[in-house]
Parts: C-alpha cells; structure tokens; sequence
C-alpha cells in the first residue's frame, strides 16, 4: 500500500514558533516553504523518493496557494533543467533525486547551469547512497560538486539543522552565484524529531505574480568566446 502524508502536510502550514514534529524530509519541506520557494520538482528515489509524495501531497492545500509551481519530473535531467528559470530571473527553485547515479543523468544541465551561475537560489537534495548496504557503494556527490564548482550541504542530521541547512543554502546560492547541493542520508531522511516552525513565504515570483517582462542576458550564456559571467 502506498504511503500518504495527507495527515503529516497539516503541519507545513504551521507558523511562527509552532513545533513540527515527524521525519526528516517534514522539515525540509517546510524549509522550502519557509525560504520563499517559486518551483519544486523532482525524479523518485531512495532516500528522498517520499520527499515528492511529500510535495503532492501538499499541492492543493499549501503549494497552489502560495504560487509555487510543482513538477513530477520525467528524469533527473529534466528535473535539473527546471533550475534554469533561476539563471536569468530571482526565483528560487529545488529538485530532488537519487544520487549519484541520479546525478550522472542531470550532469549535462547540471554543468549548464553551474558555468553560466544562478541569480535566483537553486538547491539540488540528493539523497546520499553510498557505504554499507548502498547500491552504489563507493561514489559520492562531493566530487561532482568540486569539479562544477558547486556548494554542498553536508548537514547534522536534526530537523531543526536541516531546516536551517536549506535556508543557509539558498542564501549562499544567491550570493556566490552557485547552485547548490544538500546531502540527505537514508537514517536522516527517515529519523524522528521534532522543530520549531517560522511562517511560509510566499514567492516573489510565482504562477500567483507572474513576471511582466522576460529579461535576456546574452553574457550570461556559457560560450567559449566569453569568460564564465559567474564571475568577474
């Protein structure tokens, strides 16, 4: 029988010092929500395969309303290439999957994305698989996150520091340009604990107050004939 968490979503919607007690991904969906989020998506993977159930399941009671876009990804790439909307705008974006086999298919939009820099903060939870039972037993996101130069989140498992974990990686993501990547374990996504809540933020940008005007940046475009405009 497949999992709900029609009753656990409840407590995303709680506000300012309200305790929010469950698992591990409960607080990090409630961190996206608190950090102003424009879009989540994702492709469904151990260990944060129920993070999307999690997102669904919330959709038409706290997503819709505050604008957020919320996409069931066909692949890790295109689940990636929704990050883009944050290299050219302010918007804030998330994605999940499986790594590292996860991120060897978004590795193409991936490196798009990490060469022409973020505006907007964009953060990448990867549910970590590696060492004893792991099926991908020896490879880990920190390589690929040294060799595209990206940020990554390594974070005490507790529901209050993950919480202030994704927080802290879109406000890093905004201001050094880089995407970044938050490392979720499989006892960490799935520990028990407990938080204390701040109010939802709605987005700047999102399906509620859509953008007047497009804006285009040829410079910003990762070409041979110019230098990387992340930086100067």
């Amino acid at each position: 029988m497949e999992r709900s968490f029609a009753r656990e979503v409840k407590m995303l919607a709680y506000g300012q010092g309200q305790v929010l007690r469950g698992e591990g991904i409960l607080a990090i969906t409630k961190a996206l929500l608190q950090s102003g989020v424009s879009f989540v998506g994702g492709y469904p993977g151990a260990p944060v395969s129920h993070l999307l159930d999690v997102l669904a399941d919330a959709n038409e009671l706290l997503l819709k309303p505050l604008g957020i876009y919320l996409d069931a990804s066909a692949s890790e790439a295109a689940a990636a290439a929704l990050l883009g909307a944050s290299m050219n705008y302010p918007i804030r974006g998330a994605v999940t999957w499986k790594s590292i086999v996860g991120t060897n298919v978004a590795a193409d939009p991936l490196s798009n994305l990490a060469s022409a820099g973020v505006i907007g903060g964009t953060l990448v939870i990867v549910g970590e698989d590696y060492g004893q039972g792991a099926s991908v037993i020896q490879e880990r996101t920190h390589s690929f996150a040294r060799k595209s130069t990206m940020l990554l989140m390594d974070p005490r498992p507790t529901l209050q520091n993950f919480a202030r974990m994704v927080e802290e990686a879109f406000a890093l993501s905004e201001a050094s340009h880089m995407p970044a990547f938050l490392s979720v374990r499989i006892r960490a996504s799935h520990m028990q604990g407990s938080m204390v809540c701040r109010d939802n933020v709605p987005p700047k940008i999102s399906l509620n107050a859509r953008l007047r005007e497009a804006s285009f940046d040829y410079g910003r475009l990762p070409t041979p004939q110019a230098p990387s405009p992340r930086r100067p």
